[in-house]
């Protein structure tokens, strides 16, 4: 296959399996994809504070946020001093800026292909393709039952079911709107095939990013220890192989009114994926009514905080923001 340099980008529901999937994707010997960093999406949302980025003061000013909400890049195992001085050697563009720094990571192992894993990039996708447009967006979809029952069990989950049901409806959805405003950008993965038969959905997945399939691939657990930092224990299952003993799990865990409700206010979602209702019933209209409730809000939350700042935002942009790092950016900037 021709020799790609597209980035990648890895999104879901929160406890779909993205960290696995990361890890599988990590371990091809030539796409790397660094454990879940929080400086893209901030660094995107605070680009007019850093003014015009062909002044190499500004590009500085960007490097030393990347690092401050990268940890100092711990996780990447990166040099913060070498790092700085990339990026204020870079392209004066804001996607270039960090960029540099995935691509950093990726040439700590010498692979020519970079990207990130973060599952709320799916409330942030058009972002992400300002940033980078010639990104390439991998959906990894799991059954919204067992992403609820998983965000039950989750210490940094401070909210309720509902929350968690609207938050898998968002992401599909969101996703889905993304694929058909830009056909051919996003492949979509199912976490139950992808653990029942690693080899043959990563065969498909290959295939989609312009990759020859590897057989590392299918054995994700003997990168984790780089791919997933060890105290985010709630990954320790990265580390252990492929299994399917997690599918169906939500039997265990969830309340009947919680599948119920599930069932309910995704069916027509979840049988769009083959995930089949089970017939628990309809919850009661109090249940319906509070699931719409936050379910709105939520939207709501979307529109004020992300939506309608980011398009204020761009009508006062001193660059342009798209990464030039890339053969497929250089040709959408027209160089």
């Amino acid at each position: 296959m021709a020799d790609s340099d597209r980035p990648i980008f890895v999104l879901g529901c929160a406890r779909s399996g993205t960290t696995l999937l990361q890890a599988m994707l990590h371990s091809h010997p030539r796409i790397a994809i660094p454990p879940e960093n929080r400086f893209v999406i901030p660094a995107y949302r605070r680009r007019l504070r850093f003014g015009d980025l062909r002044e190499p003061a500004n590009r500085k000013a960007v490097a030393q946020l990347v690092m401050e909400r990268g940890r100092g890049f711990g996780d990447f195992g990166l040099d913060p001093l070498e790092t700085e001085r990339q990026i204020v050697a870079g392209p004066a563009t804001l996607g270039s800026a960090l960029g540099i720094v995935l691509r950093a990571y990726a040439e700590r192992f010498d692979r020519p292909r970079w990207g990130d894993k973060r599952p709320f990039y799916h409330s942030f996708i058009p972002q992400l393709l300002r940033l980078f447009p010639d990104a390439q967006i991998v959906h990894l979809v799991r059954d919204p039952r067992d992403c609820v029952a998983s965000l039950k069990r989750m210490p940094w989950w401070k909210l309720d079911s509902f929350h968690a049901v609207s938050a898998w409806a968002n992401s599909v959805d969101r996703v889905g709107r993304a694929s058909r405003a830009r056909p051919g950008v996003v492949t979509r993965v199912q976490y139950e095939r992808l653990v029942a038969d690693p080899e043959s959905e990563l065969r498909t997945l290959c295939a989609a990013l312009g990759e020859d399939y590897d057989p590392a691939m299918a054995e994700p657990e003997l990168v984790a220890a780089i791919a997933v930092p060890e105290r985010k224990h709630w990954h320790s299952h990265t580390r252990t192989g492929v299994t399917t003993r997690r599918i169906g799990s939500w039997r265990e865990t969830l309340e009947p009114w919680e599948a119920a409700l599930c069932e309910t206010v995704l069916g027509r979602r979840m049988r769009s994926f083959g995930y089949e209702p089970t017939g628990a019933g309809r919850p009661g209209a109090g249940v319906l009514a509070r699931f719409a409730r936050v379910h709105a809000e939520r939207q709501l939350h979307h529109w004020r905080r992300r939506v309608l700042p980011d398009l204020r935002a761009r009508r006062r942009e001193p660059n342009p923001v798209g990464a030039l790092l890339t053969s497929g950016q250089r040709a959408a900037a027209g160089l």
